[in-house]
C-alpha cells in the first residue's frame, strides 16, 4: 500500500521546525524586511569616512554588523518557508521581495571593500592595534590580506559589472544539460524511467545489465551530440578563471582560489599524490566487485550496482535520534543532549509533504536555530546517517554561535564537511559494535566504502583533471574536446584499473560535471573526509583530551582559517598523514567486506 503525502496544513506542528526565534509570525516577517530597506541609504553614509579614525571605521562595521543581522534572520526565514512548499506563492513572493531588498543592500555596501583596501598601511597598521576595533581585528585581517589583490576602484567596478556576464559558461551548461537535452526513457521492469542527470546514476544500479548498459550509451549518446558545444563552454569557464586570477595578480587560477581559505597549493597536490598512491585499493575493490557480481567482464556501466542491497532495518524517526545519541557517546553529554533535544524539539522539519524540497540539509543562523530540512523515510537505513550527518553541521553552528561574535562565526566549506561525516564514522562504528548480522556489517562496511569512493578518490580523480586543464591553458595550449577527452581518458584508465573495461564514450564524463564551474571546490570533499575520518579514530581511540579538541575546533567558528581550526582538533591537514590514514581505512575495508562476502 503506497504511503499517502500529506499537504504541508496536514503536517503536525511536532513535526514541523519552529521558526519563531527568527519571527514570531509573518506579519513581524513584513515589518522587519520595511526596517531593512529603511537601513539601507545610511550605508552610504560611512562612505568616504574609514580612513578618518578608528571611531569611523567602528561606527561603520557595528552599522554594517546590524545591518547584516538582520538581512540573515530575513533570508534564513524566506528560505525555510520556500523550502516547506515549493509551490506556495505566497512563499515564493517573500523570497522575491527578500532577493529584491537583499541586491539593494548589497549594492549600497559595494564601496567598503574597496575603499578599506586602499587605505595607506601606516593607517591600517594603527587601526589593528587599537582596541576600540578587537571585536572587529579577525574579520579584518581576512580581508586585508587581499589588498595586494586589490584594483583600483574604477578597475573593480568594471570587473563587478563583468561578473553579470562570465557566469555565462555555468548557466549555458546547466539550460543545456538540465533543460535543453533530452536523454529520454529507460524501460525496466519496475516501467518506463525517464534518463535525466538525476536518474542517471539511480538507473546504472538496476540489477538488469542491459539496462545499465542501456542507460550508459542512450545518456552519453545524447552528450556527444554536443560535445563541441560543451568543451567550448568549459574552456569558456577555464579562460575566465585564469583571466580573474591573472589580473589580480596571482600566479594560477588555482592559487588564486585557494588563497580565500589559506590553503598552500602543496595541500592540494599530496592530496593527489596520497590518492594516487592507494590505487591499489581501489583496483582491488573493483576486483572484488567483478568476482562477487560474477561478471564475466565488468563494464564502467557495472560499477554503481550495490554489492550489499539495502536492509530491512526499519528505524523510526525517535529510534533514529536515540541510536544517533548512543553513537555520540564519546562528544560527552553537553553535545549529544543538545542535538537530541534539537532533532526531538523545533530544529527539524522531519518527514515528506506535498511540495516539500527534496534530500537534506542543515542551515545554521546566528539568532535562530540550527534548523534541519529532511524528508525522513522509516524504511531507509540511509536516512539515519543524513540525519546524523545534518545533526553534525547544525552542532557545528551550534557551538560556533556560542562561542564566536556574528562577524566571524560562519566557517567554510573546507570545515564544514569534517563536521558533519564525523557523526556518520561514529554512527558507523557504534552500529558495527552492537550487531551480530554479517548482513548489517557488510551493509555498513559497503556503505562506508562507498561514501570514501565517491568523497576522496572520485572528487580527487575530478581535481586533478581540473588542476590539469587550467594548467595546459596557463601554459598556452589550446583546450579542445579531443585533448579534453584524451586527458580524461587517462584519468580514468589509472583510476579505474584492469578490472574494469571503459567505453568508447567513458571520457565524455568530463563534460558532464557541474562542479567544474566552480573551480578547485571539489578537493574540498575529499580533504573534509578524509580528517573526519582521521578525527574519528582519534577521538574513538582517546579519552576527554580528543574529545575536548574536537569540541575546540567547533567552537573556534570562523575565527581561523580552516588548516588552523583544524589543528584544533588534532589533524594537521597541511600534511599527507590524515589522507594517507583514510585511504589506509578504505583498504582495510575492502578486506573486511571480501572476507564477509567471499
Amino acid at each position: 500500500m503506497s504511503k499517502t503525502i500529506p499537504e504541508r496544513k496536514d503536517v503536525k506542528k511536532e513535526h514541523q521546525w519552529n521558526l519563531v526565534k527568527l519571527f514570531e509570525s509573518e506579519t513581524k516577517w513584513e515589518e522587519a524586511l520595511k526596517d531593512f530597506e529603511k537601513m539601507i541609504p545610511a550605508l552610504g553614509d560611512f562612505k568616504g569616512r574609514l580612513g578618518l579614525s578608528s571611531d569611523s571605521l567602528k561606527s561603520c562595521l557595528d552599522y554594517m554588523n546590524k545591518v547584516d543581522q538582520l538581512d540573515e534572520r530575513l533570508g534564513v526565514y524566506a528560505f525555510l518557508r520556500q523550502a516547506e512548499d515549493q509551490g506556495n506563492s505566497e512563499s515564493t513572493g517573500r523570497m522575491s521581495r527578500y532577493m529584491r531588498v537583499a541586491t539593494q543592500a548589497g549594492a549600497a555596501s559595494s564601496w567598503f571593500r574597496p575603499e578599506l583596501l586602499s587605505l595607506d598601511d601606516k593607517t591600517i597598521k594603527s587601526y589593528m592595534t587599537d582596541k576600540k576595533l578587537s571585536d572587529y581585528r579577525i574579520s579584518l585581517n581576512k580581508l586585508l590580506r587581499y589588498k595586494p589583490h586589490t584594483l583600483s576602484e574604477k578597475e573593480e567596478t568594471l570587473l563587478a559589472k563583468q561578473q553579470e556576464f562570465t557566469s555565462t559558461p555555468n548557466k549555458a551548461f546547466n539550460a543545456l544539460t538540465n533543460v535543453d537535452m533530452d536523454f529520454g526513457t529507460i524501460d525496466t521492469k519496475e516501467g518506463t524511467r525517464p534518463l535525466t542527470n538525476a536518474t542517471f546514476n539511480l538507473l546504472l544500479q538496476n540489477e538488469d545489465p542491459e539496462v545499465r548498459k542501456k542507460t550508459y550509451d542512450q545518456f552519453y549518446g545524447k552528450l556527444e551530440e554536443h560535445k563541441n558545444t560543451i568543451a567550448e563552454l568549459y574552456g569558456g569557464s577555464v579562460q575566465t578563471d585564469i583571466f580573474n586570477s591573472s589580473i589580480r595578480g596571482f600566479s594560477s587560477a588555482r592559487k588564486a582560489s585557494l588563497f580565500a581559505d589559506d590553503v598552500p597549493e602543496e595541500v592540494y597536490d599530496s592530496l593527489i599524490q596520497a590518492v594516487n598512491d592507494s590505487l591499489p585499493a581501489l583496483h582491488d575493490y573493483y576486483a572484488l566487485r567483478k568476482e562477487v557480481l560474477g561478471l564475466d567482464e565488468q563494464h564502467i556501466y557495472d560499477t554503481k550496482t550495490p554489492l550489499v542491497k539495502d536492509i530491512k532495518a526499519e528505524h523510526s524517526y525517535e529510534e533514529a535520534v536515540e541510536k544517533i545519541y548512543s553513537a555520540l557517546e564519546p562528544l560527552g553529554e553537553e553535545y549529544r543532549s543538545t542535538l537530541r533535544d534539537g532533532l526531538l524539539g523545533n530544529w527539524v522539519d522531519r518527514y515528506e509533504n506535498k511540495g516539500k524540497r527534496s534530500g537534506a540539509f542543515s542551515y545554521g543562523t546566528y539568532n535562530g536555530e540550527p534548523y534541519i530540512m529532511m524528508n525522513y523515510n522509516d524504511e531507509n537505513i540511509r536516512d539515519m546517517f543524513t540525519l546524523a550527518h545534518e545533526g553534525g553541521h547544525s552542532m557545528h553552528s551550534w557551538y560556533s554561535v556560542k562561542n564566536n561574535p556574528f562577524q566571524h562565526y560562519n566557517y567554510a566549506i573546507f570545515e564544514a564537511e569534517v563536521a558533519s561525516t564525523f557523526n556518520e564514522q561514529l554512527l558507523s562504528d557504534y552500529m558495527m559494535k552492537n550487531t551480530d548480522s554479517k548482513e548489517m556489517k557488510a551493509y555498513l562496511i559497503g556503505n562506508q566504502i562507498d561514501d570514501i569512493l565517491a568523497t576522496v578518490y572520485r572528487q580527487t580523480m575530478f581535481a586533478e583533471y581540473e588542476h590539469i586543464c587550467h594548467k595546459m591553458v596557463e601554459e598556452g595550449q589550446p583546450l579542445t574536446i579531443d585533448s579534453l577527452r584524451a586527458e580524461y581518458r587517462k584519468l580514468l584508465e589509472k583510476y579505474f584499473g584492469p578490472s574494469v573495461i571503459l567505453e568508447e564514450t567513458s571520457d565524455l564524463e568530463g563534460l558532464r560535471i557541474p562542479h567544474f564551474y566552480r573551480a578547485f571546490y571539489v578537493y574540498k570533499y575529499a580533504t573534509g573526509l578524509s580528517a573526519s575520518i582521521s578525527l574519528a579514530r582519534r577521538v574513538l581511540g582517546g579519552g576527554e583530551r580528543e574529545k575536548e579538541d574536537y569540541l575546540n575546533f567547533l567552537k573556534s567558528g570562523g575565527s581561523r582559517f580552516p588548516l588552523e581550526s583544524l589543528k584544533l582538533a588534532g589533524v594537521d591537514m597541511s600534511k599527507p598523514e590524515p589522507v594517507k590514514t583514510a585511504l589506509e581505512h578504505f583498504a582495510s575495508l575492502v578486506k573486511e567486506l571480501r572476507a564477509l562476502l567471499t
